[in-house]
């Protein structure tokens, strides 16, 4: 479960620093990786992402329920 974790969180970093060069540089390293945004491969990185970010919703969700969030905040409930 741990190294899921990790997988997904880095996938999640890609797809955010993707998006970054998209917005500032119109660049999409990703397709330009793998050629273009209708490749293949392209397409299973651009799900890969998205599967990513909906499977961290889950230890998202926990950290949230165990005040783990609002505690890194720095405010006091």
């Amino acid at each position: 479960m741990k190294a899921l974790n990790l997988i997904t969180l880095l996938l999640i970093i890609v797809g955010g620093l993707n998006w970054l060069l998209v917005g500032a540089f119109q660049f999409d390293l990703v397709a330009s990786l793998f050629g273009g945004q209708d490749g293949a491969i392209a397409r299973i990185v651009y799900v890969l992402v998205g599967l990513s970010a909906i499977y961290q919703l889950i230890p998202f969700s926990k950290a949230i329920s165990a005040g783990e969030v609002t505690a890194e905040s720095g405010r006091r409930i």
